[in-house]
C-alpha cells in the first residue's frame, strides 16, 4: 500500500526523513519565539531595580564620573616643572661680517621651595571632592527615581480603585433600579446612584491620564524614552528604621557632602603652604654651547634668582589662604550638625508614616469594607435610605485612597531615610 503523494522505498524514506527534519526544525523555532517572547516581557519592578537603572543610564552621573576623572589628571599637571627653553642668539654680528658671536641656551626654572608638591596636594584634595560629589549625584538621582516608582504606583492603584469603586457603583444603581421597579423606591435616588457612576466614570478616564503621566516621568528618571513601556511595581518596602543611634552614625560614617568638606579643608591648608612658598625664590639655569672669534668654542652657564620683593602681594594671598581655610572648617562643622538633624528628622518620620499606613491598612480599611455589603443589603430590602449607602461608600472609597497615599508618603519617607544616610542601592 503506499500513500498518495509520497514514493515508495527509499524514496519514502529520504522523504519521511525530510519532513520530519523539517518538524523538528519548526519546533525549536517556535519554542525559540516563546522563550524570546517571554525573555522579552518585562518582569515586575522592585524598587531597587529603579534605582540600579537610574544609575546606569542618567548622563548626570557621566558627567559628574568625567569631571571627576579630568580633575584626578591635576595634580600632574600643577606639580611638573615649566617647559625648558632653547634660545639661539647671536651676542655679536660685525658690520663687516668678518665673524660672528653666537650661542645656543638652554633654560630651565624651578623653585627653591616644596611649592610643587603642596599644588599637588591641593590638587589631589580637589579631585578627592569631585570624586565623593559623584556619590553625591547618584544618590539624588536615585532618590529622584525612587520618588518617579512611588508616583506611578500609586496613581496605578488610584486606578484600580476607582475601577472597584465603579463596580460598588454599577451595583448601587441595580439596587436602586430594583427598588423602584419593585415600588419601594424613588426615581431620585436611581438618578443619584448614577451620577456617582458617571462621577467615577469621568475620574477614570482622567486617571488613565494621570497614569501616563507620571510613567513617563518615570522613564524620564531613569534616562529612557517617555513612551517605554513600564512594567508592574512591587509594593516599596516597609520595614521599620534602625535605631537613632545607628542611624546618626550611618549619616555620619557615609554622607559624600562630609568627604566634599574634608577635601575642601584639606585643599585650603595646602593652598596656605603654596602661599607660604611664594615667599621663596625661583631659581633659573641657562647653559649651552657658545662660539666667539676671539676664543673659538666654549660652553656657556648662567643661574639666577628671583627676588620676591613685593611683600604687601604675599602677605595678602596668605591671609586669603588663610580665611578661606576658617571658613571651609566652619562650613564642615555646620554640615555635620546639619547631616544629624537630617538623619533624625528623617528617621521620626519614616516612623511617623508608618504608624499612618498601618493603622489604615490592618483597622480603617477593613472595618470600611466590612461595612458595604450589610449596608447594601440593608438598603435592598428597604431597611436604610440611599444617603447611608453613600456615605458607607464615600467612607471606603476615601480610606482606600488614603491607604495609597499613605504608602506612598511612606515608600518616599524612606527613600529620603537612605538619601541622609547615603545607603546606596545595589551595583
Amino acid at each position: 500500500m503506499r500513500l498518495r503523494g509520497f514514493p515508495s522505498g527509499t524514496n519514502h524514506e529520504a522523504a519521511t526523513s525530510v519532513v520530519l527534519r523539517l518538524v523538528l526544525v519548526l519546533t525549536v523555532v517556535a519554542a525559540t519565539a516563546v522563550r524570546a517572547a517571554a525573555e522579552d516581557s518585562p518582569p515586575t519592578w522592585q524598587l531597587t531595580d529603579v534605582m540600579r537603572l537610574a544609575r546606569q543610564h542618567r548622563a548626570e552621573i557621566v558627567v559628574a564620573k568625567a569631571r571627576a576623572h579630568a580633575a584626578a589628571e591635576r595634580p600632574t599637571l600643577v606639580s611638573a616643572l615649566d617647559d625648558p627653553m632653547v634660545l639661539p642668539s647671536i651676542d655679536h654680528l660685525p658690520f663687516m661680517l668678518g665673524g660672528v658671536d653666537a650661542s645656543i641656551v638652554v633654560e630651565q626654572r624651578f623653585p627653591l621651595s616644596r611649592i610643587r608638591g603642596h599644588r599637588r596636594t591641593a590638587a589631589e584634595a580637589e579631585a578627592r571632592g569631585l570624586a565623593a560629589d559623584v556619590d553625591r549625584t547618584q544618590l539624588d538621582i536615585e532618590l529622584d527615581a525612587a520618588s518617579a516608582f512611588l508616583m506611578v504606583r500609586q496613581e496605578r492603584q488610584m486606578a484600580t480603585i476607582l475601577a472597584e469603586q465603579k463596580l460598588l457603583a454599577d451595583q448601587l444603581v441595580a439596587a436602586a433600579t430594583a427598588r423602584y421597579g419593585a415600588g419601594k423606591g424613588t426615581q431620585a435616588e436611581v438618578l443619584r446612584a448614577e451620577i456617582e457612576v458617571a462621577r467615577l466614570d469621568g475620574q477614570l478616564r482622567a486617571q488613565a491620564s494621570e497614569v501616563r503621566a507620571s510613567e513617563a516621568m518615570l522613564n524620564t528618571s531613569l534616562g529612557r524614552g517617555p513612551d517605554v513601556a513600564v512594567p508592574e511595581l512591587a509594593a516599596p518596602p516597609t520595614d521599620e528604621p534602625p535605631a537613632q543611634d545607628v542611624t546618626v552614625t550611618a549619616a555620619l560614617g557615609r554622607r559624600p557632602e562630609l568627604r566634599t568638606g574634608q577635601a575642601a579643608i584639606d585643599r585650603a591648608h595646602a593652598e596656605i603652604s603654596v602661599m607660604d612658598d611664594m615667599y621663596k625664590p625661583m631659581a633659573m639655569i641657562q647653559t649651552g654651547p657658545s662660539y666667539t672669534m676671539a676664543d673659538g668654542a666654549g660652553w656657556m652657564v648662567m643661574v639666577g634668582v628671583s627676588i620676591p620683593l613685593w611683600r604687601g602681594k604675599l602677605r595678602a594671598g596668605v591671609a586669603e589662604a588663610t580665611a578661606m581655610s576658617e571658613m571651609a572648617e566652619q562650613d564642615l562643622v555646620a554640615m555635620r550638625r546639619m547631616v544629624v538633624g537630617d538623619a533624625v528628622v528623617a528617621r521620626e518620620r519614616v516612623l511617623a508614616t508608618r504608624i499612618r499606613w498601618l493603622a489604615l491598612r490592618d483597622q480603617v480599611v477593613p472595618r470600611a469594607k466590612a461595612a458595604i455589603e450589610p449596608t447594601l443589603a440593608a438598603y435592598t430590602t428597604g431597611q436604610l435610605p440611599l444617603v447611608s449607602v453613600l456615605e458607607a461608600t464615600q467612607i471606603l472609597w476615601a480610606a482606600q485612597m488614603d491607604l495609597v497615599t499613605a504608602e506612598r508618603a511612606l515608600g518616599l519617607a524612606s527613600a529620603r531615610l537612605a538619601r541622609v544616610t547615603a545607603q546606596r542601592g545595589p551595583p
